[in-house]
């Protein structure tokens, strides 16, 4: 019974639904099943496992009263400007509190190209040269300038009005500029339902093919734009999630295997003899 309950608990240590970092929570959703990706761990990294041909969003959620600015990379290239990715590019702003979820490759302010998982061959990234960093999701968090000592000064000017939505795509990233930063971005109101079974997503893999992430359909993704200043030239995190087949993951050992249920042989298993069968009667 310890034994049994030690391995519940480290099971549910290895499995965990989301990355909660300080400032930005990231989890990865299953859009055709509706699921949030269970995140496994191992050697501090963070898995989930998708399933071939499903549309996938990146959830970010914003953990500050703040707006803090996610720029997002999906296998190494910027999912905003198309660019390999870099932290001083453009990405996503969000507002104090904000949620949201990324459905796919920015194409203009009102479409996206789905996100899909799909074979390596097959992503976005290797079909435009660069399969070297298929595989991972990640985002570089940056706090927003406080400019109040400079509000201070000009007390006796009107504010500026307030942006429509907290989107913009950067202006300034063919320059390296990380001020005045626009960014891209949609917010997302659904709250999808618990993790899809493992043994679930295992069945629906006919083969172990590493994944990537797909340029899928087109979908209407309107979204405005904003200023942002960073307050440092450096994130104030970063956060990452690396993804593959079920089966892939459970391979690597990174997903546990459950252990075959044994049962012992019981001294009582029942109340009366009851007569062998004929074949067996004593002659």
């Amino acid at each position: 019974m310890r034994s049994l309950l030690c391995s519940a608990l480290f099971a549910l240590i290895l499995a965990s639904p989301a990355r909660a970092g300080n400032l930005l929570d990231l989890s990865v959703v299953d859009r055709d099943s509706g699921d949030t990706l269970t995140t496994y761990v191992q050697n501090g990294k963070l898995y989930v496992p998708g399933t071939p041909g499903h549309r996938y969003a990146v959830r970010m959620i914003n953990r500050t009263g703040g707006r803090v600015l996610a720029v997002l990379s999906v296998d190494g290239v910027n999912a905003v400007s198309g660019e390999t990715a870099s932290a001083n590019q453009s990405g996503y702003v969000l507002d104090a509190w904000e949620s949201t979820e990324i459905n796919g490759w920015r194409k203009n302010l009102d479409e996206v190209a789905q996100f899909n998982f799909t074979s390596l061959p097959n992503s976005y990234a290797a079909q435009t040269g660069r399969p070297a960093n298929v595989g991972v999701i990640g985002v570089a968090v940056f706090t927003e300038r406080d400019d109040r000592w400079i509000a201070q000064q000009q007390i006796e000017r009107a504010p500026p009005p307030p942006a429509s939505r907290p989107w913009a795509k950067d202006a300034e990233s063919a320059r390296g500029s990380s001020a005045n930063e626009s960014v891209a971005g949609a917010a997302a109101k659904s709250q999808p339902s618990q993790a899809q079974a493992d043994g679930a997503i295992a069945r629906s893999e006919p083969k172990r093919e590493r994944l990537g992430t797909g340029h899928g359909d087109r979908e209407y993704s309107h979204v405005g734009t904003t200023q942002f200043e960073r307050a440092s030239n450096q994130p104030a995190e970063t956060l990452a999630i690396w993804y593959d087949s079920y089966r892939n993951l459970a391979a690597r050992g990174i997903i546990p295997r459950r252990p075959i249920a044994s049962r012992e042989p019981q001294p009582f298993p029942n109340g009366f003899v009851a007569d062998p069968p004929a074949r067996y009667r004593y002659r």
